[in-house]
């Protein structure tokens, strides 16, 4: 960089930046260890398998539900979330809109986050 503040300024950013990316593998290294020992983790375990579904999705999706058996059938989930088409309908005229969006926020954004992954074809790593 031509003047020696920018150097600095520069040298200060990517410092940050660095500080920040150890503070969150540090974070993500004590999820992974903690995890483990909780009762969901089964449950984790089975929704990773879902493409774009990862330790820190799955386990948000899970803090957010908890059991998942207290939704007797898949609507009541899908209503839980806010993922059932919104409705108006008056005598024989039928309207369905988008989605409600009411409903848990954060778990249906994570699902989201996670279901963007299938608009593409499959990359399976070898990690995976």
């Amino acid at each position: 960089l031509p003047h020696p503040a920018q150097q600095i300024v520069l040298q200060e950013a990517i410092q940050t930046i660095t500080e920040r990316i150890r503070r969150l593998e540090r974070l993500d290294n004590e999820l992974s260890y903690h995890v483990k020992n909780w009762r969901y983790y089964p449950v984790v375990k089975a929704i990773q398998a879902m493409r774009g579904v990862r330790l820190l999705v799955a386990v948000g999706v899970i803090a957010e539900l908890g059991d998942l058996s207290r939704f007797d059938h898949p609507r009541k989930l899908m209503s839980y979330l806010g993922l059932v088409p919104s409705e108006h309908s008056s005598g024989g005229k039928r309207r369905q809109g988008g989605i409600t969006r009411t409903g848990n926020t954060r778990a249906r954004r994570l699902l989201v986050e996670g279901a963007h992954t299938y608009r593409y074809a499959a990359r399976v790593s070898t990690e995976l």
